[in-house]
């Protein structure tokens, strides 16, 4: 074997444990890199640990189950006033206002999706084009919300005199209150995609926030079309 050849063989060592020590693989050249596993925070280190579970994901978690027992316990009592017949319930027709907020709920929804799926392909710039198109649907969630309670209020419906009137404020600000939270978690996903990020660690640190604030917003917009169903067609 002659020296040329020995050192061939000597460079290709040396690229595969390059290789196997980054476990970086091909990915977007907007991003820092992709690893075998699309960046799963449960991956095996190589000394076969496997790596602490995000604790953002346990909190998201436990928030998702104070949420859904928040709304489960008002909904709840909304079915059992609108059931008894010894209170005054008077219904009305939901704002138009409503009907725009459940079709910009439905699609931010369907936006965070593609910007998550960018995340997940290391694909920087489409991430922060989607996650950016999310941010805006849901303040503009909150506003067509606020633009609602101006029209009931200037139909004389408040929230006193009329308890479905009062579990209307009470069901769509909180839920109002909740979608404002996902949408200053969400900014800092959004930061997190509009900087430069030169690490594979900082860029799974963005991927595995995406993951978390996707659960709560993906949540909420399922709640939101409860609600909307609960209040619009259980009167």
């Amino acid at each position: 074997m002659n020296t040329e050849t020995v050192d061939a063989v000597l460079e290709g060592e040396q690229r595969n444990r390059r290789r196997v020590g980054s476990g970086v693989g091909s990915g977007s050249s907007d991003g820092p890199g992709s690893r075998g596993n699309g960046g799963d925070p449960h991956e095996h280190d190589l000394d076969g640990g496997v790596s602490i579970p995000n604790k953002a994901r346990v909190f998201t978690a436990f928030l998702l189950v104070v949420v859904l027992m928040t709304f489960g316990g008002l909904s709840a009592a909304y079915v059992m006033t609108a059931s008894n017949g010894k209170v005054e319930w008077r219904p009305f027709a939901l704002p138009v206002q409503v009907w725009i907020s459940t079709l910009i709920i439905i699609a931010s929804s369907f936006v965070y999706h593609r910007g998550k799926v960018a995340l997940d392909k290391f694909d920087r710039l489409a991430a922060k084009k989607w996650l950016a198109a999310t941010t805006v649907l849901g303040a503009a969630f909150i506003s067509s919300q606020l633009l609602a309670w101006l029209e009931l209020s200037e139909r004389g419906l408040y929230f006193a005199g009329n308890p479905y009137a009062g579990f209307f404020y009470i069901l769509t600000a909180v839920h109002a209150l909740h979608v404002l939270g996902g949408v200053i978690a969400l900014g800092s996903v959004v930061l997190g995609t509009w900087n430069g990020i030169y690490s594979d660690e900082r860029w799974e640190r963005v991927q595995s926030l995406g993951q978390t604030v996707g659960w709560y917003w993906h949540f909420m917009a399922g709640v939101w079309i409860v609600l909307f169903l609960l209040l619009g067609f259980w009167q």
